[in-house]
């Protein structure tokens, strides 16, 4: 049965890399990255979230073709309501798929210092143009709200299943994502 895994967590925490990493060592998986995709509409920097009200359906339509057609998707999304993550585990459940919810987490304050540094080295360029427009939004007491709402969605979602993200250790937390995925497949 295909799975929708979406990977949930404060922004900065890793999402989008351990997705990467997973579909590097899972042939036929589709990283479903939604930021990325909010990068290819006209005008996202200036209204970001607007965007994202353009893009989520967009999104839902594409796991529900990969999964349909008996692949597994990875999202790496932010989701701090519960409509939000709700409408993607229907789209998985009318698809004929498993929706595994795995949240990374770490401490509100590493979670906010954690999101400043990311960009510094990092091969995607929209990170940096995330940090300007977090920053324009209101920068550390904004992360920490999304953070704080995080934490409500996981005491409404038991099911989902929380991981550790230890800055700097990027294969060690995606073991740990394996593990809780219940995947035996390549950890290196």
């Amino acid at each position: 049965m295909p799975r929708l895994i979406h990977i949930n967590g404060p922004p900065g925490i890793g999402k989008s890399t351990l997705a990467q990493m997973y579909v590097d060592h899972h042939p036929g998986v589709l990283d479903l990255d939604i930021d990325q995709l909010r990068a290819l509409i006209g005008g996202w920097r200036e209204r970001f979230a607007e965007t994202g009200q353009i893009v989520r359906p967009i999104a839902l339509g594409m796991a529900g073709v990969h999964l349909r057609a008996g692949h597994d998707v990875v999202m790496p999304q932010y989701l701090g309501r519960l409509g939000e993550i709700e409408r993607f585990e229907a789209v998985a459940h009318d698809s004929g798929a498993a929706f595994c919810e795995v949240v990374l987490m770490d401490t509100k304050q590493r979670s906010v210092d954690r999101f400043s540094l990311r960009g510094d080295n990092d091969e995607r360029p929209w990170h940096r143009q995330v940090q300007d427009i977090v920053a324009r939004d209101g920068g550390a007491a904004l992360l920490a709200d999304m953070h704080d709402r995080l934490t409500d969605v996981l005491r409404a979602r038991p099911n989902a299943i929380v991981v550790c993200s230890v800055a700097d250790a990027v294969q060690e937390t995606y073991e740990a994502l394996l593990t809780a995925l219940g995947d035996p497949g390549d950890r290196s």
